[in-house]
């Protein structure tokens, strides 16, 4: 089985303007296909922004909407109000941004844990409620959030509940000296992200998807999942593990990983390739753990090497 010719399209088109990041973004790709949303935490200026916009660019007939989050924002500004009209003596809703195909939640960490709490509901169950009221959303509604670390000033940290609703977190880090050179001679003149084309359309993604739910997952493999993921919850430096929703994702995750590798069926080796970015972020450490300098990532990592792999 070969590449998906709408999935080479889209990866490549994004890699074009994301200079030195293939790895992820191909990840941040697969997580939307697998339907689920991610969380890019890095430094300012990293390309966290241009990495959604370039996402959203490339996929025609997607509707694309972007928060940009602050300490004064509400949850009506994120899933909208009803609006009285005198003209029909009725209250009309407007539905606000969350009402969309691919949105930006830009610093997501600057808005109050109320505001933060806004999506859950959208992100976990694909749905708003609103003054009572339940209101579906349909299609794509991929959410790419982007937050700076938390040590830095006038930042609120994601709740656990929050982060779990995240399918997977990841950084972008900082790129070599000739590439960084490269992105200085593509904004010569202009942004590339401006003219950037669309390559894939709406529809197409959706098939992606529906292709996805199908690539083949081994009984093997969806225990060493439940293995894995349940190492996290008897690991002497974890103090909040890893819960089913992490499983589901890691294999959710790994099915998408697997279109873009132009393969049919998922391996252990793309479970692990994934696996950090699916779970670490899931996981609280026991204060000890990390005042000895312990990370999320170094516990998935060894977790890793620990597991029986299936043959």
């Amino acid at each position: 089985m070969s590449i998906s010719p709408s999935a080479a399209r889209l990866e490549a088109a994004v890699c074009s303007v994301v200079r030195g990041q293939p790895d992820v973004v191909r990840r941040v790709l697969a997580c939307m296909i697998s339907g689920g949303h991610v969380l890019l935490e890095d430094y300012p200026g990293t390309g966290k922004t241009t990495l959604a916009k370039a996402i959203a660019k490339a996929v025609s007939g997607a509707v694309f909407k972007r928060v940009q989050f602050t300490p004064d924002l509400l949850p009506s500004d994120i899933l909208g109000i009803s609006v009285f009209d005198p003209r029909t003596q009725e209250f009309r809703f407007h539905p606000g941004p969350v009402f969309t195909d691919i949105l930006l939640a830009d610093e997501i960490n600057r808005a109050s844990p109320r505001t933060q709490s806004a999506l859950l509901e959208s992100m976990g169950e694909r749905q708003a409620t609103i003054e009572g009221e339940r209101h579906d959303l349909d299609g794509l509604f991929f959410v790419i959030a982007t937050q700076n670390p938390v040590e830095f000033r006038g930042t609120y940290p994601l709740p656990e509940a929050q982060m779990d609703r995240f399918t997977m977190q990841c950084s972008l880090g900082y790129v070599t000296e000739d590439e960084e050179a490269a992105i200085l001679a593509d904004q010569a003149e202009t942004h590339p992200v401006d003219t950037l084309e669309a390559v894939a359309s709406r529809d197409e993604i959706l098939a992606l998807m529906a292709e996805s739910r199908r690539v083949r997952f081994s009984e093997e493999l969806r225990h060493y999942v439940v293995r894995l993921v349940g190492a996290t919850r008897s690991h002497p430096k974890v103090q909040l593990a890893a819960s089913p929703r992490a499983s589901l994702a890691l294999m959710k995750v790994s099915q998408a990983m697997a279109i873009f590798e132009g393969r049919d069926f998922v391996s252990p080796e793309l479970i692990q390739s994934v696996a950090a970015d699916v779970i670490a972020h899931r996981m609280v450490l026991a204060p000890e753990a990390k005042y000895s300098g312990s990370t999320a990532r170094q516990i998935v990592a060894d977790l890793i090497e620990t597991t029986p792999v299936p043959v």
